[in-house]
């Protein structure tokens, strides 16, 4: 059985949301990043992390492309063009979308108070924007983010979206609205976000 460390407000949720798409066991410890019971497994003390067999893995997109793997579901198999292109939007989400938002975190909350720079946001907004009008343009035809198969862009996706309505990151196309708004209707989703 896996255990999952981190809270669900966290990158922790990606990894919950997969374990639950996928119907696999886990036990939930909602630890706080830089705690005790983080630190243990993952030095840098950052959530999610991900115990099997005694084994620590860290990194959400990481875990959750392993249990995809693992487990032959929500992705295309490793050495295809399909595959290719799932792993293309992937690291597009975490440059665009995943890496303003954590800036913006960063500068609201995370870093010292003496270090952070609220200006910045601005900009941040702005890319953001410009990247959702990117994704159209790389979004499928169909229920998901690559056509008719959830896949791990999907969570990640996801998971940004939501992150972005916390932090007033607007989401400013109607499309990408629309299937965030899908997404949350997954019955997987609300058992995750229920942790």
């Amino acid at each position: 059985m896996y255990t999952v460390i981190g809270i669900v407000k966290s990158r922790a949720a990606r990894v919950l949301w997969m374990l639950e798409e996928l119907e696999q066991p886990f036990t939930h410890v909602p630890a706080a990043p830089q705690s005790l019971g983080v630190v243990e497994f993952n030095p840098a003390g950052k959530v999610p992390v991900l115990i099997e067999d005694g084994t620590p893995i860290t990194d959400s997109t990481a875990i959750i492309q392993y249990l995809a793997d693992k487990h032959g579901a929500l992705t295309h198999p490793a050495g295809t063009l399909a595959r290719a292109r799932q792993d293309s939007l992937t690291q597009f989400l975490l440059d665009e979308f995943d890496a303003a938002l954590w800036m913006a975190a960063r500068h609201s909350f995370v870093l010292p108070e003496e270090l952070r720079q609220t200006a910045i946001k601005d900009s941040l907004k702005w890319e953001f924007e410009r990247s959702q009008k990117v994704l159209m343009q790389r979004m499928g035809e169909g229920p998901f983010l690559m056509g008719s198969l959830m896949t791990v862009p999907d969570i990640i996706l996801t998971h940004c979206g939501n992150w972005a309505l916390a932090a007033h990151f607007p989401i400013v196309e109607r499309r990408l609205s629309e299937y965030l708004g899908r997404m949350r209707e997954r019955p997987a989703f609300k058992r995750a976000m229920a942790h």
